[in-house]
């Protein structure tokens, strides 16, 4: 019996009509769940129960929504791919250094702080330059290099000028002088399905700012680590992203609502059949591996099956 699948989505870019394609390949068409389209009653999913859904696969460009959209997916009984839980973690940048730093995988040194003098005290503990990035964001916007102490109060200012709150929390990191390219690592479940180094003059090498994907071949060392940080955020489909340093590859962070159009040009894998293949099995299975049966037992508790 095929599963009924759901897919949430901001708009339909040629990653997601790939995924469409993939899931008729199966003879299974999705419920468009458009965020921008939605109205949620939240005190009252029977709306969310009418559509039977077996499991839902995240592709919403909107983090913010994402998470209302998965939240109810979650109290409702819905599997969704990632997790609630999983993507809420990805997209906070420091619950992820917090957990790949107390999980011992090795990440770039980073620190918090919440005025100006102290983002300036824990930047001469990092070093010269450094990088101020926001707490949550993606395709490297907003990021903030600072090669000295006036330049890094300069930024700190204008950004606790800006008035929000998200900018008066400074989360500093560490600069690696990385050879002109970093790595994404794409795993779906307990496969790494492609791997690319993503290379660029700029020191910001995300594909969204004009870097170029060139194939990486994936190491025993690169899987280790990659498999290692996406375990330990608990994400199912990710994208891992690696930096050279002269004391071995470091995580940058785990992208879970990970985007897949530069590496297409890097494999022969068919990354949208890959993704679709893995959410249909996941029905009938647990997930990955490495998950243990947590998620499928509160979804029976929320579904009323003893």
């Amino acid at each position: 019996m095929k599963p009924n699948v759901g897919i949430l989505l901001s708009q339909l870019r040629e990653e997601e009509k790939l995924l469409l394609r993939a899931f008729a390949s199966h003879g299974i068409e999705p419920v468009r769940l458009t965020d921008r389209k939605l109205q949620m009653e939240l005190t009252d999913l029977s709306w969310l129960h009418e559509l039977e859904l077996d499991v839902v696969l995240d592709r919403c460009l909107a983090h913010g929504r994402a998470g209302i959209v998965l939240q109810a997916l979650d109290v409702a009984g819905i599997r969704s791919v990632n997790s609630r839980r999983a993507a809420v973690i990805a997209d906070d940048k420091v619950e992820c250094s917090l957990i790949l730093g107390a999980s011992g995988i090795p990440t770039l040194r980073t620190f918090m702080a919440f005025t100006v003098e102290s983002a300036l005290e824990a930047l001469e503990q990092v070093g010269y330059p450094a990088v101020l990035k926001p707490v949550a964001g993606s395709w490297g916007r907003l990021l903030g290099k600072v090669n000295s102490p006036g330049a890094a109060r300069a930024l700190l200012e204008h950004k606790r000028q800006l008035g929000s709150h998200h900018h008066s929390m400074f989360y500093i990191q560490e600069y690696v002088e990385k050879p002109g390219r970093d790595l994404r690592i794409f795993i779906v479940g307990d496969d790494i399905v492609a791997g690319s180094y993503r290379s660029a003059e700029h020191w910001v090498t995300n594909v969204a700012r004009g870097a170029v994907s060139e194939p990486c071949p994936i190491t025993p060392e690169i899987e280790e680590i990659s498999m290692r940080a996406a375990r330990a955020i608990g994400v199912e489909i990710a994208g891992v992203d690696l930096v050279e340093t002269p004391d071995g590859l470091k995580v940058i962070e785990v992208n879970g609502g990970a985007e897949f159009k530069g590496l297409m040009s890097t494999t022969d894998c068919d990354i949208a059949q890959h993704i679709v293949d893995y959410v249909v099995n996941s029905t009938t299975a647990t997930g990955p591996a490495y998950l243990n049966g947590n998620h499928r037992q509160a979804k029976q508790s929320l579904a009323g099956d003893d």
